[in-house]
């Protein structure tokens, strides 16, 4: 039987995101290409430290079990990547020391790779390059710019893949921001108490929450998969995001309801391995707790 990617949670990640290739990133960003790529190569031999999201993949790796064969396996972790090919070589390299099952890989030197994730059919990007997450955003795909300063995950949950998502414009379509954005606080909480019953329309993020949702509904599995909403909404606009939950017929198993309180304290608190949100300030704060990632979707992030 061929190989297939067919009915699995597929992540494609950029070598960056899971790696630190901060050094050597500030070689490129310089304008040298070629010395980058000699750096990259003479320290084949030197594994990388592991980049902010190193902790997710090897949690989203270890939820199929050790022997599971490859036509058996519900997820796959995918490299890519801006890289060149020898560069590539490292990152394989660094996977191997770090135990990481990473199979497959593309390395686009230089090129925008976000095009391949349509042979992959990934349910989600993570790259720190901002134009390739908007075009892979724009092309239908979950995506996410990573935070590389972020701080990494914690170790306390070493048998929960632990994922938060903000809700408007990243679970749920920009609508109500909208109207927060045009006419304020009390009009988006007017707009919103009269649509309680009406679900929101899906943001970038509904594919991937119901992934994981698909997932949890396996057994045998050795790692389990706790999800939270975290959101600045607050009573009573908080019924229309749980309402449209329900309609969807998903569940997370945290929401927090917080009313315009910040996010990090209780991002601290939740340990998550990997926070969404469609706002460049909430993403900060959130760095400064966990890994996160800026969604550059919605009127929040709409391009003069």
């Amino acid at each position: 039987m061929a190989p297939t990617l067919e009915g699995k949670l597929v992540v494609a990640i950029s070598s960056r995101a899971v790696f630190d290739f901060e050094e050597e990133n500030r070689v490129f960003e310089g304008g040298d290409a070629q010395a980058y790529m000699a750096l990259q190569r003479d320290r084949l031999e030197q594994p990388a430290a592991p980049g902010v999201a190193h902790a997710l993949v090897k949690k989203l790796l270890a939820f199929d079990p050790v022997d599971s064969p490859p036509e058996r396996r519900r997820i796959e972790v995918v490299v890519l990547s801006r890289n060149d090919p020898v560069s590539g070589l490292r990152v394989f390299r660094s996977a191997r020391h770090e135990g990481l099952r990473l199979e497959r890989g593309v390395f686009t030197s230089g090129r925008t790779p976000w095009p391949y994730l349509v042979p992959l059919a990934a349910n989600l990007f993570l790259s720190a390059n901002s134009d390739d997450v908007r075009a892979a955003l724009e092309a239908g795909f979950p995506a996410a710019r990573v935070f590389p300063e972020s701080v990494k995950a914690s170790e306390s949950h070493p048998d929960e893949i632990r994922i938060a998502f903000d809700g408007d414009a990243v679970l749920f379509s920009d609508e109500s921001e909208r109207v927060y954005q045009a006419n304020g606080l009390d009009a988006f909480q007017r707009h919103e108490a009269d649509r309680a019953a009406n679900p929101l329309p899906p943001g970038p993020f509904k594919p991937l929450l119901e992934a994981l949702h698909r997932l949890r509904g396996g057994s045998g599995a050795p790692m389990r998969i706790r999800t939270a909403l975290v959101t600045a909404r607050s009573a009573p606009a908080h019924e229309r995001a749980i309402r449209t939950l329900m309609a969807w017929g998903v569940g997370v198993d945290e929401a927090m309801f917080l009313g315009g309180l910040g996010k990090g304290p209780f991002l601290k608190e939740f340990e998550p391995d990997f926070f969404f949100d469609d706002q460049t300030g909430h993403v900060q704060q959130a760095a400064r707790f966990g890994p996160a990632g800026h969604v550059p979707a919605g009127v929040a992030n709409e391009r003069p």
